[in-house]
Order: C-alpha cells, then structure tokens, then sequence
C-alpha cells in the first residue's frame, strides 16, 4: 500500500501540489484565515485551534497508507493558497478519493480548484492507474457539490446519516465518481476549461 501513495510534485500552470509538511503549518493558517474558512459549518477547514490535531491526523492516515496531503502553492505569489489531498485510499480495488479540499477566498472561482482537480485526476488515472475516483461533500456544500458536477464527476447518490459532526449534526454525504473509462473526455473538457 505504501509504494501506490508515494508522495510526489505535482506542477500545472497557476498551482503546484506539494505533499504536506508540518513545516506548511502557518502558511494553512495563512490561507485558512482568507475568508475565515473554518467558520464554514459545512466543511473541515483547520483554524489555529485545530490545526495541530488536523495536520496530525492528516498524517497519520498518509502514515498508514490510506492518504496523500497537499499544500497548493499558488505559483504567482508563492504563498500557500488551500490544501487537499488522496484519501481513502484502496490499492488492491484501484479506487481514491479526492478530497479534504480547501481554497483561501482570494483564489476561490480563478482556475486553481479546476487545475488542482486536472493534475490530481491526470496522475490517478495516468499513473496510479486507478479505475474510479471518489469525491464526496456535506449535502449543505452546494459550492462543493456545483464545482465537483463541472469536473464532469457524476453523482452516485446520498449517504443519509453519514456522519455526526462535533456539534452533533447528522451529515448527509453526497457521493460523486469519475470512472478510468470516463478520464479522456473529462480529461478533455478540463483542458477545454483551463485554457479559456
């Protein structure tokens, strides 16, 4: 399991996805604290209350095989932008998710999150040859749910009571799948998009 998440760079035009190191701490509080994200009910976004506890389990699933954390560098500004990530990882089934993402606001709707997906979805398919990846998002996450559709993901359906969250909040998940046979047009229509 170890040797299909190797960590690695992954470089497009505007973003370059580094794996996660405890030394990108403050530059993803940096970036968390660009709209407040983890005022969002709705989503996991580390503040500097939970940071330490987010970046290690982060780790401790990346340690067990299971995941694979980024930290977006926006290349213009070489700062950190958001993070996200593999996850779930099933190497025997050749099935990922992809997510746990997160954008500061300023670069919210500018290109990243679509050139992040490509470059996520390109080594997945092209590289760790997987046959589906996952995304899944807080029924509530209508921004989530819209941007994972224009991906080209279809949406598999909801998982009611899927998750209690630390308010004591029954979450509905929404689960969306891209398929290994589907990666050539989405593949397509995302290169379409990023070069508009």
């Amino acid at each position: 399991m170890e040797t299909w998440l190797n960590p690695i760079e992954l470089e497009g035009e505007l973003v370059k996805l580094i794996p996660m190191k405890a030394s990108h701490k403050s530059g993803l509080l940096d970036a968390a604290a660009d709209g407040k994200l983890w005022e969002l009910w709705y989503t996991s976004v580390p503040s500097p209350d939970t940071i330490d506890d987010y970046m290690n389990a982060v780790f401790s699933d990346q340690k067990a095989g299971l995941a694979l954390p980024f930290s977006i560098f926006h290349k213009k500004t070489n700062t950190i932008v958001g993070s996200t990530r593999y996850l779930n990882a099933d190497a025997k089934n050749r099935r990922v998710e992809i997510g746990a993402t997160w954008y500061a606001q300023s670069v919210q709707r500018t290109g990243v999150n679509t050139e992040c997906k490509y470059l996520l979805l390109k080594h997945a398919f092209e590289h760790l040859n997987t046959i589906a990846v996952e995304f899944k998002t807080n029924f509530h996450n209508f921004p989530s749910r819209n941007a994972i559709l224009r991906l080209g993901a279809k949406q598999e359906g909801i998982i009611r009571n899927h998750r209690i969250d630390e308010n004591g909040n029954f979450r509905d998940t929404v689960l969306f799948s891209i398929l290994e046979s589907e990666w050539k047009t989405v593949a397509h229509s995302l290169k379409f998009k990023m070069n508009r």
